[in-house]
């Protein structure tokens, strides 16, 4: 984990063609309708953020928004953080009071930034990507396009999967699992030994979309996952079954921490990082944390399927959004510009562990093994090539992931069936589909 290696050259080329649909309150033409803009020489701009879950990180974003205010006299960004559960409340209140942020991250896809779109709560960014020339891939930026806008700029590639100790998989003379029956054994024997084979949270309800997506990636493939978003398959189909079906098995047979619902995502990572649990599903952006805080090996692979290793679900995760009711477009347009650079993209990638969602170059960049891994993944994502599935909750409604989430809630507390869960999800895909 903690060896380092010079990267390759890697230049990230996308080409995953992905369709969303909704509308955004900016005028037709790219003309903006926005609040009577401040043309004072020195403005200060407000930029929200989730809480990071290392300190480390948020020392790093300040220093970097000291650089951005060296290059840009007259221009100061105010930072402020909010722990991550709450930004999604907090975020739409602010914003449909006119006292939002002027710049926020937040999370790309119909159901996040697509909602807000909806309501008109988004800047149109359409008119600064052809001035600014940004490098976004198409991918990415269509997962930030609704009604023909362009309101975000994407800032990261993620993949999401399995982590897992290898040194306890050594001590119990366990292979990585090839497949799902290899997966189930190898769990039996930890749970045996009294480790935890799962370090499954979820507390906070998005966990269950991550666990489902894996699960449901790895079994179906990238062309199942396409025929399951694009309404040809329905939600409610033998394969989404068996996906939820498979956590409920492994819940019931004490593969998971006790009560999962009860556990919070960082008490599910404290898990994994004591050694108290052998496996922890969850996402690329985890790996810059375990480097700092475990001193075993890991490995990261795909959650397996049945008849094989699996594939990664992988995609994009947060972006950037500038308020529709800031005062101060210019100045929030040239933070978002300074984030587009070469040089800030090779800064996210070596000192965040951040896969920004336009082409870098890291030859020379030192990293770990585990998130070289992770850099090379994601660069097949980017040029389109391999086999990857979705992380479902950043593709779909608002009311979809709802239901996912309290769906899987309800299987980890025996409340609900897979059966009810997937009849759920069609019955809402169905609704979103209508609209």
């Amino acid at each position: 984990m903690k060896l380092t290696k010079a990267l390759p050259a890697l230049a990230l080329v996308a080409a995953l063609p992905l369709s969303v649909a909704g509308c955004t309150g900016g005028a037709p033409g790219g003309e903006q309708t926005s609040a009577p803009q401040d043309t004072t020489a020195a403005q200060e701009i407000r930029f929200l953020i989730g809480q990071p879950e290392e300190p480390a990180d948020l020392e790093l974003v300040k220093a970097d928004i000291k650089k951005f205010e060296s290059v840009n006299p007259g221009i100061t960004v105010k930072l402020d953080v909010l722990p991550s559960d709450n930004i999604r409340t907090v975020m739409q209140t602010q914003l449909r009071s006119g006292q939002g942020p002027d710049v926020f991250g937040y999370d790309t896809g119909p159901g996040f930034a697509g909602a807000l779109a909806k309501a008109g709560l988004l800047y149109d960014l359409t008119d600064a990507y052809a001035k600014n020339s940004w490098p976004i891939y198409d991918f990415a930026k269509e997962r930030v396009t609704f009604d023909g806008k362009i309101v975000g700029v994407p800032t990261q590639l993620e993949e999401v999967g399995l982590f897992y100790n290898k040194d306890l998989f050594k001590k119990f003379g366990l292979a990585q699992p090839k497949n799902l029956d290899d997966l189930r054994a190898a769990a039996r024997t930890l749970a045996d030994n009294k480790i935890i084979p799962f370090a499954v949270s979820d507390k906070e309800g998005w966990q269950g979309g991550h666990l489902l997506s894996m699960a449901l990636s790895s079994e179906v493939g990238s062309d199942g996952m396409d025929a399951l978003l694009g309404g040809q398959t329905p939600w409610d189909s033998p394969p989404v079954v068996a996906s939820l079906n498979l956590w409920d098995e492994f819940n019931k047979a004490g593969f998971l921490p006790p009560s999962p619902t009860a556990v919070n995502y960082d008490n599910g990572n404290a898990l994994f990082y004591s050694g108290k649990a052998a496996m922890n599903p969850t996402g690329s952006w985890h790996a810059i944390d375990l480097e700092r805080n475990v001193k075993f090996d890991v490995g990261f692979i795909p959650f397996p399927a049945s008849s094989g290793p699996g594939i990664f679900s992988g995609g994009l995760g947060s972006g950037t959004f500038v308020s529709a009711s800031t005062k101060k477009a210019d100045a929030a347009i040239k933070f978002l510009d300074y984030q587009m650079t070469a040089e800030h993209g090779r800064w996210s990638v070596e000192k965040l562990q951040d896969i920004p969602a336009f082409p870098v170059d890291t030859a020379g960049i030192k990293t770990s093994p585990l998130f070289s891994q992770v850099l090379a993944d994601t660069a097949k994502l980017a040029e389109g090539s391999g086999d990857f599935g979705y992380n479902i909750d950043v593709l779909t409604t608002d009311a979809f992931n709802n239901a996912m989430w309290k769906g899987m809630q309800g299987i980890l507390t025996e409340q609900a069936t897979p059966e009810e869960v997937a009849a759920n999800l069609q019955k809402n895909f169905a609704k979103s589909a209508k609209k």
